[in-house]
């Protein structure tokens, strides 16, 4: 079980901070099921509530300090997803954002950063998938890591992009 004030990623709403633990009083609702009450971290006024007992949606807690910096130490190590087709690739961004995991993110962040490369390279545009995709992994992963870091997202990747180069 969580605790209040405790930051957690839910589902696909990203990095939440526990606000109350509790039953709700709503007509329809059990009277004794105990919810989290839950504000998603980047977008002020929104609340969640989410049964304590759920199974449907990954609920977890915001990785550690060292957990994040050896995350980080380790982006070099880290297979993008190679998928050629447009539409398989699609797919595969959407099964690496549920798992809800930050090398899942990473995996897509390298994937269509390469992919944008090579487009570019080739004078084409990017595709609007790749910059959704791109902006919802990055948004996701420093938002996370900013957490444990104590940082603002922005300073998170200007750090995140300074690490990697050094162990380049």
């Amino acid at each position: 079980m969580f605790e209040i004030g405790q930051f957690v990623v839910y589902g696909n709403n990203g990095v939440c901070k526990v606000e109350d633990i509790g039953t709700l009083d709503v007509p329809g609702l059990p009277a004794d099921r105990v919810y989290y009450t839950l504000t998603p971290h980047k977008t002020r006024g929104g609340k969640i509530f989410t049964p304590v007992d759920n199974r449907k949606v990954i609920m977890r807690p915001v990785i550690e300090k060292d957990e994040a910096l050896k995350l980080i130490d380790d982006i070099n190590n880290i297979d993008s997803l190679w998928v050629l087709d447009e539409k398989k690739r699609e797919f595969a961004y959407k099964e690496a954002f549920q798992k809800c995991d930050c090398r899942e993110m990473v995996k897509i962040i390298k994937t269509i950063y390469s992919h944008t490369e090579e487009r570019l390279a080739e004078g084409k545009k990017v595709s609007n998938c790749d910059e959704r995709y791109f902006k919802m992994a990055e948004d996701r992963f420093y938002g996370e890591l900013a957490i444990p870091l104590q940082m603002e997202i922005d300073e998170v990747r200007e750090y995140v992009i300074k690490r990697v180069e050094k162990l380049s």
